[in-house]
């Protein structure tokens, strides 16, 4: 099995990855091996339970969101390769600091996407996406938030790491999606799955459930129609799977097929929806578009949505084609 740094310099050579891009990722991963760890200990390591504050969505910090934020920013501002970081746990874009070295390169991330479930032991997961600085840029002090408002096309790279019963690393460059499993042994990341393809037609559903009276009338049109199982228009009968960690649910996706939905809803109606654009839907529309499957809103592909705001939110319906160019249809 290739290792992440084999499998990297493969990339360099037969894809013109730039070195520094590599140095990137590879900094990256080994943030991740040290979110593993702190999760893997859970109330051993007192990182369990609130922080005492809340982010910028509103939403109640747990300690090892804090924690995890600290462990990817210490661990990537120093290697000469990144403008500035954006994270969802951060109101505004973080400069590297003018004593370290900058680069080209910009890294957003959802440092544990899932936390809600840490006190349950359910899967959690990082997020990660990275962009390069405009040419246009010209901020010595660092790049600020209108360089980050990219579309998710312009992404370099993205990526997650899932820590659940094996530790894994998913990424993509643009030329496939790849898989490492973190070998606890020997602290190395090694490639199991290689040019991951989500199926284009699948039997199970990842959706809330409880929402649905609040859904609009696309989306419970499709749902019902799964509902309806095999005496149904569909004439087949489908699964649900609902972790609440979009992490897990898209893990499963790429690992064996199905479409994951996170709609808009009349909760919050002057919201386009409740996952975050930057941090969540395109790193996430990145992978599974570089697998074979599809990601929208409702009616667009999420990689050509151009952002407004760092924190922007957007309705996310992702996974295997033929189910997403249906839903597509609906909503036309």
């Amino acid at each position: 099995m290739l290792t992440l740094t084999h499998h990297l310099i493969r990339n360099e050579r037969d894809h013109q990855l730039d070195p520094n891009l590599r140095l990137l990722i590879e900094t990256v991963a080994r943030a991740c091996k040290s979110i593993s760890h702190v999760v893997g200990r859970g109330a051993l390591g007192d990182a369990i339970g609130t922080a005492g504050a809340t982010n910028i969505q509103g939403e109640t910090q747990q300690k090892l969101d804090v924690l995890s934020n600290e462990i990817l920013i210490e661990a990537t501002e120093w290697g000469a390769t990144l403008a500035a970081v954006a994270s969802e746990e951060m109101d505004h874009p973080q400069p590297i600091p003018v004593s370290y070295p900058k680069g080209n390169y910009l890294l957003l991330f959802d440092p544990l996407d899932g936390s809600s479930n840490i006190d349950v032991n359910v899967s959690v997961g990082t997020i990660f996406s990275v962009l390069k600085t405009p040419a246009t840029s010209q901020h010595d002090a660092g790049a600020n938030e209108k360089d980050f408002l990219q579309p998710g096309s312009s992404q370099v790279c993205a990526g997650y790491a899932i820590y659940g019963p094996q530790t894994q690393l998913v990424l993509s460059f643009g030329h496939g999606v790849h898989m490492f499993t973190l070998d606890r042994g020997t602290g190395s990341f090694l490639c199991t799955h290689s040019n991951i393809t989500v199926a284009a037609d699948s039997n199970e559903f990842a959706i809330n459930m409880s929402n649905a009276r609040h859904w609009a009338a696309p989306v419970r049109r499709y749902v019902d129609e799964l509902l309806a199982g095999k005496d149904g228009p569909r004439g087949k009968d489908f699964n649900m799977r609902w972790v609440a960690s979009m992490v897990a649910d898209v893990h499963r996706i790429l690992t064996r097929g199905g479409v994951f939905l996170y709609p808009w809803d009349q909760r919050n109606p002057e919201k386009p929806g409740r996952l975050r654009l930057m941090y969540e839907a395109n790193p996430m529309a990145f992978l599974i578009e570089q697998a074979g499957g599809l990601a929208i809103n409702g009616k667009e592909r999420i990689l050509d949505l151009q952002p407004q705001s760092l924190h922007e939110r957007v309705a996310v319906m992702l996974g295997s084609r033929n189910e997403i160019e249906r839903i597509k249809t609906y909503h036309a």
